[in-house]
């Protein structure tokens, strides 16, 4: 099974991915949970990160950007993601094809059909199962990072983006979630993050992929 995070800068999905790994290893066992992430999740896709993220690339091309994503996507997915899901373990990623999709696709404004096949391609058609959404308004987001980056936290060259670009992203999750409701789980991220993680557990255990318990 591929379970993925998904939502807006700020949104509190990578605590909460974290989070949900640790409940999963202690209801089904350390061996049985993958946690990765996107861009990264092997040594190729941590450089990859490194070169997307790093504030010295500002003249970044929007199709450069698009292409890296999607190669250290495809590294994870046929490193990482299929030998887990061929032994029968859950999958749990930091992001998936669906960040690209509404990042590049509906917030760089390319061409969105090749932006689904080029994704197609790197992940050789692979979809999550279940997708959690982490819903947060833009501007509490954003403050969140703003916040998170006094404190030491990582800016990175994603968090320079213009209030518009967030508006196409947000919209552009809006819309997958139309086409594809029984996928996607959204969970309003405003709250704590002790609220937050028990609205996952209960959410992910009503549809009934394992027992309910309590850790």
């Amino acid at each position: 099974m591929l379970i993925t995070f998904e939502g807006m800068d700020g949104s509190g999905k990578s605590t909460q991915a974290r989070l949900f790994a640790e409940y999963l290893r202690a209801s089904l066992g350390a061996e049985k949970i993958i946690l990765t992430r996107e861009p990264g999740g092997t040594p190729i896709g941590e450089q990859i990160r490194e070169v997307l993220h790093s504030m010295r690339n500002q003249e970044m091309a929007a199709r450069t950007e698009f292409l890296l994503y999607n190669a250290a996507r495809a590294q994870v997915v046929a490193q990482v993601i299929r030998p887990a899901l061929e032994q029968a373990k859950i999958v749990l990623s930091d992001r998936f094809g669906d960040s690209t999709l509404v990042y590049q696709g509906y917030g760089r404004q390319l061409d969105l059909e090749m932006v689904k096949r080029v994704i197609e391609y790197a992940t050789g058609g692979l979809k999550p199962d279940l997708t959690f959404f982490l819903d947060v308004a833009i501007e509490e987001g954003l403050a969140r990072r703003s916040n998170g980056h006094q404190r030491g936290e990582e800016l990175n060259r994603m968090d320079t983006q213009t209030r518009e670009f967030y508006e196409r992203v947000r919209n552009g999750y809006e819309t997958l979630m139309r086409q594809e409701p029984t996928r996607w789980i959204r969970v309003d991220g405003a709250r704590s993050i002790e609220q937050v993680q028990f609205d996952l557990r209960e959410k992910f255990n009503s549809r009934q992929f394992i027992p309910t318990q309590t850790v």
